[in-house]
């Protein structure tokens, strides 16, 4: 290929990503560097404070009431990501396995969830989880409980709401990945007289574990960013860091303190989320090449 030739496809090239550039630029690099910005200012409003300051998050660090809910939100978007996994890999693996026209219909069942809006599903679940609510209906007419029990504003109803709401996620990644494994391989490893345990642990595993991730980050940032189903489901009672961002902005409307917070949630999230997949993929690495 000659130097026009390659200028031309350079030119082409660059004409071809500038839309996305740009339109990354206005909506999500420039609001994050004012934000930015703003956790830096000195003052409890957005258009109080001047300068540069770390007072903010100073204030973070130094009160061990910031830090236990940062670690609470973790341990909460850890376990509603392992729940998804255990429900989700089996059910994307066997989406995978069905024929084409089956495989399209109950795709669409999975998806439909989330065609809905995120404020008509909580407060759906505001209905049955509450004291009067279809749960605890059921639980008094089976004699399960001689009386309503107090399901709402609990971290066991969050953690369930998360995970209804972001099963779909899980299931589709292990689901578009399983979908490009090739059943030959299995039957490869029946012949060779490894039993269903044995396939799954060092043929099913390995080759889906793309998906695991991708499905696992997924579920994870989307649930340590969550701010309306911890405010709704849990109430002051479980305060995740999502919901005490929104509070502190659109409600105090200290827009410094909430834009640090915020960023300290990214960049632990960014860092958890790096350490994770960096330890997955060489233990990944290790089960190839020790399987090999």
């Amino acid at each position: 290929m000659n130097q026009p030739q390659r200028h031309s496809r350079k030119y082409t090239a660059a004409l071809l990503l500038a839309p996305m550039v740009i339109l990354l630029a206005g909506f999500l690099v420039i609001p994050v560097a004012g934000v930015l910005r703003s956790s830096f200012l000195d003052g409890d409003y957005l258009l109080e404070g001047t300068g540069f300051t770390f007072r903010h998050y100073i204030r973070f660090f130094s009160d061990t009431y910031y830090s236990s809910i940062l670690w609470e939100t973790f341990v909460d978007g850890l376990i509603v990501s392992f729940i998804c996994l255990l429900l989700g890999f089996p059910t994307g693996y066997s989406l995978a396995r069905l024929p084409p026209l089956a495989r399209r219909w109950r795709t669409i069942i999975v998806i439909m969830p989330l065609t809905l809006s995120l404020v008509v599903i909580v407060f759906g679940w505001l209905i049955v989880l509450g004291r009067n609510g279809l749960l605890n209906s059921v639980l008094v007419n089976l004699g399960m409980v001689t009386s309503p029990k107090t399901l709402l504003f609990t971290r066991p109803a969050v953690i369930l709401v998360l995970v209804q709401q972001f099963l779909p996620f899980m299931i589709l990644s292990v689901m578009s990945v399983v979908m490009q494994i090739d059943p030959v391989l299995e039957q490869a490893a029946s012949n060779l007289r490894a039993n269903r345990l044995v396939t799954f642990r060092r043929v099913i595993i390995p080759l889906s574990a793309p998906g695991i991730l991708v499905g696992f980050n997924l579920v994870f940032v989307l649930s340590i960013s969550a701010f309306i189903t911890p405010r709704l489901i849990g109430g002051n009672r479980v305060p995740m860091l999502g919901s005490l961002i929104y509070e502190r902005i659109m409600s105090e409307f200290n827009w410094p303190s909430g834009a640090a917070m915020a960023f300290i949630l990214f960049v632990a999230g960014l860092g958890f989320t790096a350490a994770f997949n960096a330890l997955a993929a060489s233990r990944l690495v290790g089960g190839r090449r020790h399987a090999l």
